[in-house]
Parts: C-alpha cells; sequence; structure tokens
C-alpha cells in the first residue's frame, strides 16, 4: 500500500478571532474640546471644558461647563490626575446623566508625586498627587497640632523634584511664634506667609492669584479652612485636632481644584500622614543648591555628601558656600534617606 505523502494543502489554518485586521492608526479626534480635570472619583474623571456647545461650530456661544468622562480604552494605563489638560469627544454637554470619553492626555509641564513609602519591600511605588502645578504650599500649624519639621523637609524635596515653586504657610500664628521656624528655613530662601484664624489672607491671595497652587500638609493645618476662606463657595469639611493624639482627622477624601475669584486655582489634597520620597535621587535634592554643586567636585565617587570624606565641608570653610546652607541640605538628604551611620 503506496504511503500518503502530505503538502501544505493538507493544514488545517484556524480561522482569526476577527475578520477586520489590527491596525495601529488610532483616529486624530480633531474635533476633540479641551478640558482640565477638577476631581477624580472611581474612574470617573470631572473636568471643566471652556468650548462652543456642540463642538466647535462657526458662531457658537461659547459655554462654560463641567462634563463627567471616563478613560477611552486607548490610553492603557496612562492615569489621569486632577490638573490634567485632557481633550473629551462624546457628549461633552454637561447634562445630569451623559458622560464623554477621554481621549487624549497633553503634556505635563509639572507633576507632585510621593511614594508610597521608603522601604525596600515597597519599591519606591510612586503615586501621582497633582499634575501641572506652578507652585506647591506648604501649609503646617505652629501649634495644635505642632509643626513637624521633617514632614516640612520631605515636601520640599518632593517641590525640588516635581520642579515646583515652594511656599511655606503657616497657620495658628495667635498660638505660637513663627521665629523659631521661620529660622530653619531661612537658608533655604523658601518664601512663607504667617497667617492665623480670623486674620487677613491677603498676604495669601496675592501669593496664589493667577497661579495653580496646590495644598498640602498634615491633617489638623488648616488647609480647609484656608480653602473656605480664599473660596467662599468651597464648603470644604473642616475637623478639630484630637485632644489625646494631637492629630487631626481627614476631612479632604480627595484632590478637588477649586477656582479662585481673582484667578488662578487652588488644589485641596487630603492631609498625609507620610511623604515617601524613595522616588527622588540625591542628584535631584542637590540640583536645589546651585551654589554647593560645584563643590562636589572633590567628592569621593558614591559621595552622600552626609559623611565626613564629603568636600562640602571644605568647600563651605573656605568662604564659597554658607554653612547653614551645607546644613540644610544635609537635612533634607537625611529626611530622603534616614542613615544612622552619617548623622
Amino acid at each position: 500500500m503506496k504511503r500518503r505523502e502530505y503538502d501544505e494543502d493538507d493544514v488545517r489554518v484556524r480561522p482569526g478571532k476577527g475578520s477586520r485586521p489590527r491596525t495601529r492608526i488610532r483616529p486624530a479626534h480633531d474635533d476633540a474640546v479641551e478640558g482640565f480635570v477638577v476631581a477624580v472619583d472611581r474612574g470617573r474623571y470631572t473636568s471643566l471644558v471652556e468650548a462652543p456647545e456642540g463642538g466647535r461650530k462657526k458662531r457658537a456661544k461659547p459655554s462654560r461647563r463641567l462634563v463627567v468622562a471616563m478613560k477611552a480604552r486607548e490610553l492603557g494605563r496612562k492615569g489621569i490626575i486632577v490638573g490634567d489638560r485632557v481633550a473629551l469627544v462624546g457628549d461633552v454637554s454637561g447634562e445630569p446623566d451623559t458622560l464623554a470619553r477621554i481621549v487624549r492626555v497633553e503634556p505635563r509641564t509639572s507633576m507632585l508625586r510621593r511614594s508610597a513609602d521608603d522601604t525596600e519591600d515597597t519599591d519606591g511605588i510612586e503615586r501621582p498627587v497633582v499634575a501641572n502645578a506652578d507652585q506647591l504650599v506648604i501649609v503646617t500649624a505652629l501649634a495644635e497640632p505642632p509643626p513637624r519639621p521633617r514632614m516640612i523637609d520631605r515636601i520640599l524635596v518632593a517641590a525640588f523634584d516635581a520642579d515646583i515653586e515652594p511656599l511655606l504657610c503657616l497657620t495658628k500664628s495667635d498660638l505660637a511664634a513663627p521665629d523659631e521656624l521661620l529660622a530653619l528655613y531661612e537658608p533655604l530662601g523658601v518664601p512663607h506667609v504667617v497667617v492665623h484664624k480670623g486674620g487677613s489672607l491677603d498676604a495669601l491671595r496675592e501669593h496664589v492669584a493667577g497661579k495653580v497652587s496646590v495644598l498640602v500638609g498634615h491633617s489638623g493645618v488648616g488647609k480647609s479652612t484656608l480653602v473656605n476662606a480664599l473660596v467662599p463657595d468651597a464648603n470644604r469639611a473642616v475637623s478639630h485636632v484630637n485632644a489625646v493624639t494631637g492629630r487631626g482627622r481627614h476631612t479632604s477624601t480627595s484632590a478637588v481644584a477649586l477656582e479662585l475669584p481673582e484667578g488662578g486655582w487652588i488644589i485641596d489634597t487630603p492631609g498625609v500622614r507620610s511623604f515617601g520620597l524613595a522616588h527622588v535621587s540625591v542628584e535631584t535634592v542637590l540640583a536645589a543648591f546651585p551654589d554647593l554643586i560645584e563643590g562636589t567636585v572633590n567628592c569621593p565617587k558614591g559621595c552622600t555628601h552626609r559623611g565626613p570624606d564629603c568636600a562640602l565641608d571644605a568647600w563651605a570653610a573656605e568662604g564659597h558656600a554658607d554653612p547653614a546652607r551645607l546644613d540644610s541640605l544635609r537635612r533634607l538628604l537625611a529626611t530622603r534617606d534616614p542613615d544612622p551611620s552619617a548623622e
């Protein structure tokens, strides 16, 4: 019996899952409208849209409205956070029970981030906080609860990493004097405002007018009180400090952007009790001290700038930099990566 010879016609080809060929080409969405993300809640993004009703039709009357949207599948895992500038398609009327789609996230000018923790087991997981902020307002109370300089230091490092201008806002000055805390940050040249309950906020208003400012601080320092004073219709919840623990209770549960009457935006964030910096490098911190960078040329390889072999000690001793600035640098580096042997 002759053995059968097989050829390519005998091979069975399994049909594909679909008849439409796959393509990498994505729609341009030329008719998309621009939006500014003001709130994020469980996969729904509220954006402020300033565009003609019904799209970009000529002679259409401009409309300013809040539009709720979801993220388009084509964006993949790309995250969207408060402060992002986005492009939306679909139903952008802003009517109740309507839902648009975010199809594009514009390049960010800045992004404030913090790590989930500084321990090795978390691998420095980054948590984006706010996008496109011009200014980071570090809110801290002078009493009830007492100031936490190490927390301020960590937030300052995050501001340097994000290339955002910091502003130190000291509240409750009617309960304690600000002089000692201000002296600690004077070598860093960080601008500051000092306020108290019922006092004038003109200095703070001058700093935030026309800018996108994000307020960060631990619970109970008065962030929500400041927001309610700056934005009369904000109605942010306010809490009291626990008399036993000296800590405040979280009243802001998510970041939200609020428009200032005089122009600009305030982004209120939930109170934080830790601010991980595992994602920030030593070089990033050092970049905030241009007067000290040149002095690191003679440092040994892998220098942490905190040990006895660091060349910055001689650099400051020779008068090239203020010793107080060197102390501030090392304090920030210690905040980023605690190392008892280098203290």
